[in-house]
């Protein structure tokens, strides 16, 4: 006799629209990936060389841990949608709060990084505690913090698609997956091109403006931003490759 839960997963399996939910969701989580690849990129190329690595995948890793403990509070995640208060005829709740600092914090990091590429000084080569003293505990750290930002985001519009927990974890696992193979590729081709890392950064400033905007309750549609990313990283591109025909010659 088959048990009730094994029952539950194979009319799951069997179910057209559970595999359609679990490939939007892959989708939306690999899209927000992107964000935060780009940040872990920037911020662990700031680590000794032989720390980088390890700090992507203890980053990743503990994010995927804090996206499935996240996930089996659903419950409670819902809740933080609820009103807290009101100013200026906008009603407030803990996920707009922390969209808001989550929003503050990317600004502030992206806006201290352009200004140190800005500057125009010499960077410093990596020590024993990293570049301008990036430790890989710090590094790891700030990486947590801008997750739970995404993974709240993500967690409450992946509800708002399905009820089932099981493809909401299934979608996480998949998405992280493709992070971990794609973590170390995207760090080095942003550090191998100086360009590349001023246009990741003013991607980051621009998802923490979003973030912010959609804490106070203006909500700039997200096909919008990853469009003009998408024609933003063409263009540079087609710089890139001009330059690369240019030294041939």
């Amino acid at each position: 006799m088959i048990e009730p839960a094994m029952h539950d997963i194979i009319v799951l399996l069997s179910d057209p629209a559970a595999w359609l939910a679990l490939a939007t969701l892959v989708v939306m989580e690999v899209v927000l990936g992107i964000d935060n690849l780009i940040f872990i990129s920037i911020l662990t190329n700031k680590l000794p060389e032989h720390q980088r690595s390890k700090a992507r995948r203890v980053g990743i890793g503990l994010a995927v841990i804090l996206r499935l403990g996240l996930l089996a509070s659903v419950a409670f995640i819902v809740q933080l949608t609820q009103p807290l208060f009101v100013v200026l005829d906008h009603a407030f709740s803990w996920r707009d709060l922390i969209l808001m600092a989550g929003g503050l914090f990317l600004i502030w990091k992206a806006t201290t990084e352009i200004h140190d590429h800005v500057a125009g000084e010499a960077e410093p080569e990596p020590t024993a505690a990293g570049v301008a003293g990036m430790t890989m505990t710090a590094a790891v750290g700030q990486i947590l913090v801008l997750d739970l930002v995404f993974s709240l985001d993500s967690i409450i519009t992946a509800v708002g698609m399905t009820n089932e927990i099981p493809i909401m974890v299934a979608a996480v696992l998949v998405a992280v997956s493709l992070m971990l193979v794609a973590a170390d590729p995207l760090a080095r081709f942003i550090g191998n091109n100086p360009t590349i890392v001023m246009l990741a950064l003013g991607f980051l400033l621009m998802i923490g403006a979003t973030l912010l905007a959609d804490g106070v309750g203006v909500h700039v549609p997200k096909g919008y931003i990853y469009a003009a990313m998408a024609f933003s990283a063409l263009i540079e591109g087609l710089n890139m490759l001009a330059r690369r025909r240019k030294r041939k010659k």
